[in-house]
C-alpha cells in the first residue's frame, strides 16, 4: 500500500467515531509511517554531513575521480557516495560515463 493511501486512511479514521479496534490499527499505521520518516530524516542528515567531505575530495582531485576513490578518501560507503553524487549533488557534480564512471565539480 502506498504511503499516501495510509495517510488518507489515518485521516479518515480520525474523522469518524471508530471502535477501539480500528483506533488500535490506526496507531499501528501511524507508528509504521513514523519509522519511514525517521529513516528519511537520518538519511537527509547523513547526506548533509557527507556533502562537505565529498566536495573537498572533488576539489582536491587533479582529474575526475571514481566513486570508489571518493569513498576511500572520505570513509563513506561507495553506494552512498554514488547516490549522493547522482541525486543529492547532481547540480554541482559532473558525471563522465565510461566503463567506470568518473566525477568532477562543474
Amino acid at each position: 500500500m502506498r504511503k499516501v493511501s495510509l495517510q488518507s486512511l489515518v485521516s479518515f479514521i480520525d474523522s469518524i467515531d471508530a471502535p477501539q479496534e480500528v483506533k488500535d490499527i490506526r496507531d499501528e499505521i501511524v507508528a509504521e509511517l513514523g519509522k519511514g520518516q525517521a529513516k528519511a530524516d537520518a538519511n537527509r542528515a547523513l547526506y548533509a554531513e557527507m556533502r562537505e567531505a565529498v566536495m573537498d575530495s572533488l576539489r582536491t582531485a587533479n582529474a575526475p575521480v571514481t566513486a570508489q576513490e571518493i569513498a576511500d578518501a572520505t570513509g563513506f560507503a561507495r553506494g552512498k557516495v554514488v547516490w549522493g553524487l547522482t541525486h543529492e549533488w547532481a547540480d554541482v557534480v559532473a558525471k563522465t560515463e565510461g566503463k567506470v564512471n568518473t566525477y568532477s565539480l562543474r
